[in-house]
């Protein structure tokens, strides 16, 4: 075999940089010219050889057990099997995001910028997979967000996107300042960024305080990351305001991104033998996770307007995923735990895009956007909502895709840490999300139409991606084993 050099094993993401790069080249030789269905194309090649690298690697076991991480740039950068999974896992959501975005985008002017703003964010969000210091943490967690910003309001014209990007951007610029804060804290306590160095100093720190307060700031800046309450209200309004494409982007890739940022952290720099006299952060994403899935549930059932729905039930989405860190107890199987944690979040990744992009169909028809708006559209557009079916089932945990056995993951996971509140939240709180996925799907195939409701043309790409959104929810539902059985593995290796 060939023995390739050791930078390669960050290939991944170089090559989500480099198609950034050539995107703007390509643009730039004639930026007058209406090149969006080469810029789409050369996007999707892009991503589809980082993961292609990406599941290379991982059947290589490349950073993987018997062999010991790939560390690169003074074990700034790590590449094992978590960052891999997640890159993975990206990479498959903005392939889903490119395609939808070919139609949803046809005649938006700055086709090159778009796509170069996914790609960068992407790059970003690979890059925080690898993280190994909390220097490095911080700057791929701008290099994902600032993008996003600007995708959130790149509908110039529309209010509501500008609105919800200049929010986003206040609240993104207010949680990087407490992150940033945190870190600073952690080094004055420590003296040191690495993740194996601060767990090192966290054991023997003559400033415990000092360090408590800055792991609080840190979890701080990832409630905000992650959507978790009370650092959610940014949610509904971005996800709103924003294309449609752009709102599954965020709230599936970035949120990934988010927890695998905080997996890492959290376990290997603040573990929990080394910052046990100072602080119980188990503890607090116990509560954390609890109030998250029961806010962002309840905030779902109430809302009329079907894309604030899925915003909120994306923040109880990342309340179930709290529980890979707030049943990490000292008697739990950790690498079950945290492997729960992961698969759900690829569960989560095709379901949750899917749902998002039959939102984006929906505009792009000018349907509307409360439930009564959907009322007899099976008739005219049965695949699309058999699909949309598909996803929110799956999402409320019926055994309709691989939503059902990666909550029943983590159902387990809570009893295996011994935190049975985490449990009986999870099943009440997915009773109640059936109640208002159920008034989707029942506008959609039992109600009458008002007359009004058109539908013009049946775009490809948008079709396309809802396709393959839905084919691998369903497929999930039985390769549910190995996949968990891969996120087991990896997580194994830093617990």
């Amino acid at each position: 075999m060939v023995q390739l050099p050791v930078w390669t094993a960050i290939a991944p993401t170089v090559i989500l940089a480099l198609t950034v790069l050539l995107l703007l080249v390509v643009d730039s030789i004639n930026p007058d010219e209406d090149s969006g269905n080469l810029l789409a194309v050369m996007a999707v090649i892009g991503t589809v050889t980082s993961i292609a690298v990406t599941g290379w690697y991982l059947l290589a076991g490349t950073g993987q057990p018997p062999t010991d991480p790939v560390l690169l740039f003074a074990d700034a950068i790590v590449v094992d099997g978590m960052s891999l999974f997640f890159t993975a896992l990206v990479g498959s959501v903005v392939v889903l995001i490119v395609l939808a975005s070919y139609d949803y985008l046809a005649d938006h002017p700055y086709q090159a910028e778009y796509y170069s703003l996914v790609m960068l964010a992407a790059t970003g969000m690979s890059l925080m997979a690898s993280a190994n210091s909390l220097a490095t943490a911080f700057v791929s967690l701008e290099l994902a967000s600032l993008p996003s910003f600007a995708l959130v309001a790149s509908l110039k014209h529309n209010r509501g996107s500008v609105e919800a990007g200049l929010k986003y951007f206040l609240i993104g610029a207010l949680s990087s300042a407490v992150f940033a804060f945190g870190i600073s804290l952690v080094f004055a306590a420590g003296g040191s960024l690495g993740f194996a160095d601060v767990a090192a100093a966290a054991a023997d720190t003559s400033l415990p305080g000092v360090l408590g307060l800055g792991i609080l700031f840190v979890a701080g800046g990832f409630a905000y990351k992650t959507a978790s309450v009370p650092f959610h209200f940014w949610a509904p309004d971005a996800y709103e305001g924003a294309p449609s494409p752009i709102s599954a982007f965020l709230s599936s890739a970035s949120k990934a991104a988010g927890f695998v940022l905080l997996f890492r952290v959290f376990v290997e720099a603040f573990p929990q033998t080394a910052v046990a006299g100072t602080i119980d952060w188990v503890l607090a994403f116990q509560v954390l996770a609890v109030v998250t899935m029961t806010v962002g549930n309840f905030a779902a059932a109430t809302q009329e307007n079907v894309k604030r729905m899925l915003a909120y039930s994306s923040v109880g989405h990342a309340g179930y995923v709290l529980i890979a860190v707030a049943a990490l107890t000292t008697d739990a199987n950790r690498s079950f735990v945290l492997g729960s944690g992961m698969a759900h979040l690829l569960v989560y990744g095709f379901m949750n895009t899917g749902a998002f992009l039959f939102i984006a169909l929906t505009e792009y028809w000018d349907v509307g956007r409360t439930f009564e708006d959907f009322n007899g559209l099976a008739k005219q557009a049965p695949f699309a909502c058999a699909a949309m079916t598909v996803f929110l089932f799956s999402l409320a945990g019926l055994p309709f895709g691989g939503g059902f056995l990666s909550k029943f993951y983590l159902l387990m996971a809570s009893v295996n840490g011994g935190v049975l509140l985490l449990a009986v939240a999870l099943v009440v709180n997915s009773a109640l999300s059936l109640y208002y996925y159920s008034r989707v799907v029942r506008a959609m195939w039992l109600e009458e139409p008002d007359g009004t409701l058109e539908i013009q043309g049946y775009p490809t790409g948008l079709y396309a991606a809802i396709a393959v959104a839905a084919v691998m929810t369903v497929l999930l539902l039985p390769a549910f084993g190995p996949v968990a059985e891969m996120a087991n593995a990896a997580a194994s290796a830093i617990v």
